[in-house]
């Protein structure tokens, strides 16, 4: 049986752009159209073309090669022609294949607003849509705040959609603009309204804002709709919109879904998806979300011992898809609730050999144990737990040894109500008889400190060279004023590895330093260099 087309739209530069801390420029929205074309999204829309130089320049020339480049703004003013509205005008102008009309489909909105009557608002849907189609433009209507408009008005709402459709819109979006509406009203209502317009004909555009933008888009695709819109990582105003890089698996990987349907993102460009999203997070200098569903770091790890057995012998009792489907990976954590076979998984998946009858696992599993209590976190510290590992099965090569470091923080006042803040620090380290000094001035102590510490590393400078901090997470427990520290450094390289460190202790500093040496440690024993 053939199977039903699904088409994807993207409204990250439009939709995510509204997310409190995002601020696109030019070259970001270049790059996530280029994302979204190579992953096999159908429409990518690049937000208002004429709100901004930015924008401007951005509709100048198309930035994709398959997906459809969309151009988004409002329909036509009431009281003026389609050829006398500016807005309308810089849409036609931009070098796009469609056009996307945002449309009042609310009574209450029309009047309250828009400032309009009901007609004046059909009437401008209607020659909205027929300049975009005389000018060879695809068409689409969203029709904003459609399901409040239904519950109020439904013979209203659903009048905006048709008038879209009989004027030559090739879609009408049905869009939860408040993110209210729960997937029971959501499949109802797209019921009732594919029973007038055409579900190949209908689309779906859900916020986040009950938690259900995922629940919402598939119920109204279970009630008929065909075209699925949303963002990257969930990006939106308020809560966000549906999560593309969720549903884009979910739609592939399960059988209820996947038999029935298909979309433009081949299996091939699903493995990019983890790359993709956590891509993006790095584009906005944000932390990727470990517990996002297929691509977090968390999606497919597990901590109790006896699901780690069961994931030995068949990975299907405790995975609902094969992580390396979406190009993630499958991570068994090492914890105070680990057992041996959590261990032994956990070492071969680090490239660690051990045999699982080795004793020394008993006492490497006793030393998990006993930091954990202390306040180490391995399971979000990867390196941490392989040079720990290493060193109680083998051992980990000295590449330099840590005499001591010394940080000073200065605050002073240079003028009335103006303040001077610097910290500054000096490390001392020994490679074999050479002994180094590197002093540094940071942005705060911690930064000071990792650029004294890499400032000069001997005969080993050159393999950390392209080394950036990205994250860094503090987190106090036990106490007051005299609490435990523990500190979370991820750092990563110019070829895209990223690997994690921990340090625990009552001085935030030392817990730092701990971490930072443990990831210029990791980082030498992986390129192989030895030790002198």
């Amino acid at each position: 049986m053939a199977k039903e087309r699904l088409y994807l739209f993207d409204t990250t530069m439009r939709d995510g752009a509204l997310t409190t801390g995002v601020d696109f420029s030019l070259d970001d929205k270049r790059h996530i159209a280029a994302m979204l074309d190579r992953l096999g999204v159908d429409y990518v829309e690049g937000g208002y073309p004429g709100a901004n130089p930015l924008d401007t320049e951005f509709f100048k020339q198309k930035p994709t090669r398959n997906a459809r480049f969309c151009a988004f703004g409002m329909t036509k003013r009431p009281g003026r022609s389609a050829a006398n509205d500016p807005g309308l005008m810089g849409l036609l102008a931009a070098d796009a294949d469609a056009i996307v009309y945002v449309a009042k489909t609310w009574d209450y909105h029309v009047h309250v607003a828009l400032g309009s009557t009901l007609e004046e608002n059909l009437d401008s849907i209607t020659d909205s849509v027929k300049a975009a189609v005389a000018a060879g433009r695809e068409a689409m209507v969203d029709c904003e705040h459609f399901f409040d408009g239904y519950k109020a008005n439904p013979k209203y709402a659903l009048l905006c959609a048709k008038t879209a459709i009989e004027a030559g819109a090739r879609w009408v979006v049905l869009c939860d603009t408040n993110g209210g509406t729960l997937p029971h009203e959501v499949e109802r209502i797209v019921g009732e309204v594919a029973r007038v317009i055409p579900g190949e004909r209908l689309g779906i555009h859900a916020h986040n804002d009950t938690g259900n933008a995922i629940a919402n888009s598939l119920a109204a695709v279970r009630a008929g709709a065909r075209q699925m819109q949303g963002t990257l990582n969930g990006l939106g105003e308020r809560c966000g919109n549906a999560n593309l890089v969720t549903l884009i698996p979910t739609l592939a990987l399960k059988p209820e879904l996947a038999e029935r349907f298909e979309t433009g993102v081949t299996p091939e460009a699903l493995r990019q998806i983890t790359h993709v999203s956590r891509a993006f997070d790095e584009m906005l200098n944000r932390a990727p979300n470990r517990y996002a569903p297929y691509v977090g770091a968390s999606a497919f790890a597990t901590k109790a011992g006896i699901h780690a057995s069961a994931l030995a012998k068949d990975p299907r009792t405790y995975e609902h898809v094969p992580p390396e489907s979406v190009g993630n990976k499958r991570a068994v954590l090492v914890s105070d609730q680990a057992g041996r076979s959590n261990l032994v998984s956990e070492l071969n998946r680090l490239g660690v050999e051990a045999d699982p009858g080795d004793p020394r696992l008993s006492r490497l599993l006793d030393e998990v144990k006993a930091r954990e209590a202390q306040g180490f976190a391995y399971e979000a510290a990867d390196a941490s737990f392989e040079l720990l590992a290493r060193g109680v099965l083998g051992g980990v090569p000295e590449f330099f040894a840590v005499e001591s470091f010394h940080v000073s923080v200065e605050r002073k006042v240079v003028a009335p109500g103006v303040t001077y803040s610097a910290s500054q620090a000096v490390v001392k380290i020994r490679i074999g008889e050479e002994r180094l000094i590197s002093a540094a001035e940071g942005n705060g102590p911690v930064n000071a400190l990792d650029l004294a510490l890499r400032k000069d590393l001997g005969v080993y400078q050159k393999y950390i060279e392209d080394l950036e901090l990205r994250d860094y997470r503090v987190r106090v427990f036990q106490g007051g004023t005299d609490a435990v520290t523990r500190v979370l450094i991820e750092f990563g390289d110019g070829n895209g590895e990223t690997w994690s460190t921990v340090g625990v202790s009552g001085n935030i500093i030392d817990a730092s330093f701990q971490a930072l040496v443990d990831a210029i440690t990791y980082r030498l024993l992986k390129v192989g260099v030895a030790a002198q």
